[in-house]
């Protein structure tokens, strides 16, 4: 369970594509055939927040 420095995520975790993000404010939502690779990048990302902009909301 990665929890993650962010203003707006606690922690994010991968399984099988399906990917949860703990956010503060508004607790879990999962997202549905992300690659572990877009996972790993969003651990590694020194914005989660502007990653999560990105590369996952409104695509996955």
């Amino acid at each position: 369970m990665p929890l993650v420095r962010s203003s707006a995520i606690a922690r994010i975790e991968w399984d099988n594509g399906t990917l949860s993000i703990w956010f503060h404010e508004s607790g879990r939502y999962d997202y549905y055939g992300v690659p572990e690779a877009i996972y790993r990048a969003f651990l590694a990302a020194p914005s989660k927040g502007s990653f999560y902009n990105a590369r996952i909301k409104d695509r996955y």
